[in-house]
């Protein structure tokens, strides 16, 4: 659901990050490059942290997570290769930027965050900008939203141990994911594929996110 473009006083920042931190590093598809030229990244952070909202580095969102670099994003989203018509879950809803990108790129968008406050702050922030096809929900991402399955793609903000098996069954045929996969201190993100019911996977970059607590995930207190 792409929306028009709406110039603000962080237009010309947010023309920059797309020009450089995103184009010039490689990031070539442009429908992921246009969301990101459309989505008022400032509008997801606090106001103390605006001035940074089209840095190239995480910024904290409260309940110890991060709103990712921007980098980092545009490269799961032009991995997962998502068309106007898919239906995508969003694991790790935090701050609702990436949802909000996803819901630029896709028909439907079903999000999925472990702390309420964060799921309500994001809810708030998405209904006023006026992304209309997505639907916030509370809850443990690593089990995602069977109720809701199958997903065209699965993009998932938080690094897991190892793949969650309930997030590839709700994969549709088809269907990609990706995730950071590794150690709490250092992942590879990765890209996962399911063709004739099983798991292809190519590894995409080294990468470092908070991990993913759940009971597919770590456990509390790792």
């Amino acid at each position: 659901m792409a929306r028009e473009p709406q110039p603000d006083e962080f237009s010309a920042e947010r023309q920059r990050m797309v020009d450089w931190q995103l184009r010039d590093r490689g990031i070539s598809d442009e429908r992921v490059l246009d969301a990101f030229g459309r989505v008022p990244r400032h509008e997801f952070v606090a106001e103390k942290y605006r001035g940074q909202a089209y840095e190239d580095h995480p910024i904290p969102i409260g309940e110890g997570q991060t709103i990712s670099q921007p980098y980092i994003v545009a490269s799961t989203l032009q991995a997962l290769a998502i068309r106007a018509e898919d239906r995508v879950l969003d694991v790790g809803t935090g701050s609702g930027y990436q949802t909000a990108l996803l819901a630029e790129l896709a028909h439907e968008v079903y999000s999925i965050e472990r702390y309420e406050e964060l799921a309500r702050r994001a809810e708030e922030t998405l209904s006023r900008l006026g992304y209309a096809n997505v639907k916030v929900l509370v809850g443990d991402g690593s089990e995602g939203l069977p109720q809701h399955a199958p997903f065209d793609e699965i993009a998932v903000s938080a690094a897991a141990p190892q793949v969650p098996p309930s997030l590839f069954q709700q994969l549709a045929e088809h269907g990609r994911m990706v995730i950071p996969v590794g150690s709490t201190h250092s992942q590879q993100l990765q890209l996962i594929s399911k063709i004739d019911g099983r798991p292809q996977t190519t590894l995409l970059e080294a990468c470092r996110f908070v991990p993913f607590i759940g009971a597919q995930g770590y456990t509390i207190g790792w």
